[in-house]
């Protein structure tokens, strides 16, 4: 006769590292994570970072506008 157990079964989450909640090799530290001084480029990277956060901030609203333009005089 076979007997058949119904229930919930999940694996156990696998734990990062030794039990300190990280992975020594493969975990970057904040206080490294940061290093802007030591940033190749940085002038022309910050440029571009603030430039294209900047750009998108004005181009969706921009775009929203004018789609909901287009709605509205189509309706």
């Amino acid at each position: 006769m076979l007997t058949v157990s119904r229930g919930f079964h999940s694996t156990p989450m696998k734990r990062m590292g030794g039990g300190h909640g990280h992975d020594e090799p493969y975990y970057i530290h904040a206080k490294h994570m940061y290093n802007l001084d030591r940033m190749k480029h940085r002038g022309l990277k910050m440029t571009l970072a603030v430039f294209s956060a900047f750009s998108i901030g004005v181009a969706v609203p921009v775009y929203a506008v004018i789609f909901q333009q287009k709605k509205t005089a189509s309706a």
